[in-house]
């Protein structure tokens, strides 16, 4: 597709719009931003919203027993799911509670004047903005550094763990460019230094095999909008053993969820979560293999049809469905306003009138002429060939036009 003519009469300055965006194909790209419901999922909600609306505390009629079995057999489908224990599962509002209910709870159960938590450069904000809250409490936190594909180094984790380390907290899987940590090498430094590990494995879960037991992972965060359940619930889980330490709860105000997340549990978004983690078990293998050669594909039509085009993170150790690739020259941001039929993110972060690169992007060492160009790419179970075609046949397009049109300068 050409790229909007712009043409100049003789008095005023008319602009020729390309079709509008309802009037394109759609392919939305974007599955690591959020899921949409699986079609089960909402068919196991439903009912939870209307006949079947009792609050699972209220024990004494079949209203309240109703939504308690329901509960029930939604924390056994998470806690299948990640190799934990029913009883070990805690409900949230999502991944984001979770981890502030990890790391503060973890924290805040020590009696350590000087507590001490390892963390890694590429976390969500979620972590790194935990970790900042408890250095201005008064805590030490390391942030271990990243390599050129996005993992940390064992020895740099074993290096860093000191008498007062009372929580490693590092992610399954990076957000941004795919890239799965070494966590059963990260789970064993701390089982033998006796160091509790927390994992947000939110990315990760239902997308490849997360198994708290193999890799020694003691708390697990994991958000139901990212495996095609409803957003605003999500679970903190904990390994059977975690009888050797106690969260302390950091909210207040009832004994729900043995103490540790107050407020009544949200009992649709709990079952959706509960059918999500079900369907996941089911399908995650056969998904896994069509969505990597899906896009690998891609991939390889984006890399062969723009020069400068480059991956960024680990080929090796990398979700199947997650391609982060960065344009050389041009401005990702731009790029994507000219492709309002592609659900893609641009994977920087807005401050004020400016828009920094990605601090993912920076982390890893990718080269300036890369910085500001990177898009990532999530699929889903909705797409087909033909969407990843069209998709590439869009970009390839529009990058080649932004490149002409600008001579191959950097764009401002």
């Amino acid at each position: 597709m050409r790229l909007p003519k712009h043409r100049i009469g003789p008095s005023k300055k008319k602009v020729v719009m390309a079709r509008p965006p309802s009037a394109r194909r759609l392919v939305y790209l974007d599955h690591c931003a959020t899921t949409p419901v699986a079609r089960e999922v909402m068919d196991a909600m439903r009912a939870y919203f209307t006949d079947r609306f009792g609050n699972p505390a209220s024990r004494g009629h079949q209203w309240g027993r109703d939504a308690e079995m329901a509960i029930a057999k939604a924390r056994m489908a998470v806690a299948d799911l990640v190799a934990s224990s029913p009883d070990k599962v805690v409900w949230t509002s999502g991944a984001t509670e979770a981890n502030n209910i990890a790391i503060l709870g973890m924290v805040a159960s020590t009696d350590m004047r000087k507590p001490h938590v390892v963390t890694q450069v590429t976390e969500h904000h979620s972590v790194l903005d935990v970790c900042r809250e408890l250095e201005r409490q008064g805590a030490e936190v390391t942030y271990l550094p990243v390599d050129r594909t996005g993992r940390i180094n064992i020895d740099d984790l074993r290096q860093s763990v000191t008498k007062n380390t009372v929580l490693v907290s590092i992610m399954a899987a990076n957000n941004e460019i795919g890239t799965i940590q070494p966590i059963r090498e990260i789970g064993s430094v701390c089982r033998e230094r006796g160091v509790v590990f927390h994992c947000d494995a939110s990315q990760a879960v239902a997308k490849i095999p997360v198994n708290m037991d193999d890799n020694c992972i003691d708390l697990l965060t994991i958000s139901s909008h990212k495996l095609y359940g409803p957003k605003g619930v999500g679970a903190i889980c904990e390994s059977v053993r975690a009888s050797s330490f106690r969260l302390r709860p950091i909210m207040f105000g009832g004994g729900h969820e043995r103490g540790l997340r107050p407020g009544t549990i949200n009992v649709p978004g709990a079952v959706g979560m509960g059918a999500a983690c079900a369907l996941a078990m089911r399908d995650m293998a056969a998904d896994a293999k069509r969505l990597q050669r899906l896009r690998d594909t891609f991939e390889e039509r984006i890399l062969n049809g723009i020069e400068g085009a480059r991956v960024n993170g680990c080929k090796q150790h990398r979700l199947p469905h997650v391609s982060n690739i960065s344009f050389a020259n041009i401005d990702s941001g731009l790029l994507l306003s000219a492709l309002p039929e592609i659900g893609a993110s641009i994977g920087s972060a807005c401050s004020s009138a400016d828009v920094e690169p990605s601090y993912v992007i920076r982390a890893i060492g990718v080269a300036k002429r890369h910085l500001q160009g990177s898009v990532r790419f999530s699929l889903g179970r909705e797409n087909t060939a033909a969407d990843l075609d069209y998709a590439a046949d869009r970009v390839i397009s529009m990058v080649t036009g932004l490149m002409s049109m600008h001579g191959g300068k950097k764009q401002r």
